[in-house]
């Protein structure tokens, strides 16, 4: 195989079977709709018909934030706080802001907390639709205004929310490394796999995150929120609703929108990106594939993350062991793969060029071209997160996870820091 066919295969590898495919889904479903736009109308579900419940373990750094933004989009009284077993002030501070709290004196993990909150409350009674939010989810002020009308399609189960990172201000580099990439992540998945997934007659999102979304309520009585054995519950819910086809789930980048406060220390980082996926092979495991879209995308996806994961790992060593062992010379890192060059060299290069073009993506979409600036570290995280994937597929098949509270470290700000 020569140089130049290493590099595309290698390209073409890491940017995905999934991401090729359902990117192009995405692209026709959004000419369509700017051919077509649909007319602004009130949504069939108001603001007064939504419930919003809250997880919190001891949250007093974040929970005033969250509590004063969802408060923008409805009334305290439709805001209900499930304290799992704090030992802070985050009860407290629920309670000052005018919010429902119940404490609970057990710790239940995260989703046992959203069970006793659901049950104590009786939301599901009171309620056409509820908002699961995260502690530290600070929703956008038109959150309920944009994502309520996808639940005019009465077939709509979830709303599955548009994460943003929340960017504090001093920030160190290594933090501004990490917030980049993780938004960075956050804009190709969203617009290069959810949006395509999320097309009316395909219905194949795999996740309906858990730090802001929404359900219908009929949908939560029905879900299995607090399935044993797993880390996380959001991957879980999203894939009950599809084997049990209670309805699809509706995504749109541009509707309820929330920053999500992100690990800016890389043991923070680690802790969560390895429970995420985690979550993700365990789930996998727990759910009985079927003749569908969605299993067969979600079964093509975790291959290929599986596959991808172990290329770049070995390549990574590769790379490692060459340079140790002088067996590729410093001129043959050419900025492109030239003959007489190392195969090495033209499957490294391959990986740095997808990244790129990745970045260059979420830059121009974002706005934040400073993004660039870090792109050389996201590939070596790239290296990171393939072997937290893979370390996670291994505990999967040999570990069941008790769902406990790994929060990653808070930040005080907004509200809270005033």
């Amino acid at each position: 195989m020569s140089h130049v066919a290493v590099f595309v295969a290698t390209a073409v590898l890491f940017a995905g079977l999934s991401t090729t495919l359902w990117g192009c889904v995405g692209s026709v479903r959004w000419m369509l709709g700017r051919t077509h736009p649909l007319p602004v109308r009130e949504a069939r579900i108001r603001p007064g018909r939504v419930g919003v419940l809250i997880a919190a373990h001891n949250e007093e750094k974040v929970i005033a934030d969250t509590i004063v933004a969802v408060m923008r989009l409805v009334p305290a009284g439709q805001v209900f706080v499930a304290s799992d077993a704090s030992t802070d002030r985050t009860a407290e501070i629920v309670r000052a802001r005018g919010a429902n709290v119940v404490e609970l004196t057990e710790s239940h993990g995260k989703a046992g907390a959203l069970v006793a909150g659901l049950r104590h409350f009786g939301l599901t009674r009171r309620f056409a639709v509820i908002m699961i939010l995260d502690a530290d989810t600070v929703p956008s002020e038109d959150y309920l205004y944009s994502g309520l009308p996808l639940f005019d399609d009465p077939a709509v189960a979830a709303v599955a929310g548009r994460a943003s990172t929340r960017w504090p201000a001093g920030a160190g580099w290594m933090a501004r490394v990490l917030l980049a990439h993780r938004e960075r992540l956050y804009v190709l998945f969203q617009t290069l796999l959810k949006y395509g997934q999320a097309a009316r007659g395909l219905d194949a999102v795999a996740i309906v995150p858990g730090f802001a979304s929404m359900y219908r309520a009929d949908v939560l009585e029905t879900v299995d929120i607090a399935a044993p054995g797993l880390a996380i519950e959001d991957y879980n819910m999203t894939f009950e609703i599809h084997a049990k086809a209670l309805g699809r789930i509706a995504f749109q980048p541009w509707s309820a929108r929330a920053y999500t406060q992100d690990p800016a220390t890389l043991a923070d980082y680690v802790r969560q990106v390895g429970r995420w996926n985690l979550g993700f092979w365990q789930t996998l495991r727990r759910h009985r594939p079927r003749v569908r879209v969605f299993w067969a995308s979600v079964t093509v996806f975790a291959a290929e993350v599986a596959l991808s994961s172990v290329l770049v790992l070995a390549l990574a060593v590769a790379t490692i062991v060459a340079a140790l062992g002088r067996l590729v010379r410093v001129d043959e890192w050419s900025p492109l793969p030239v003959p007489g060059g190392d195969m090495l060299v033209a499957a490294v290069i391959g990986v740095i060029v997808v990244d790129l073009v990745a970045t260059v993506y979420v830059a121009l979409l974002t706005r934040r071209f400073a993004i660039i600036a870090f792109a050389p570290a996201y590939t070596a995280l790239r290296v990171l997160d393939a072997a937290l994937c893979l370390r996670a597929l291994v505990h999967a098949l040999t570990r069941r996870s008790s769902g406990v509270w790994r929060s990653p470290e808070r930040r005080v700000e907004g509200q809270a820091a005033s």
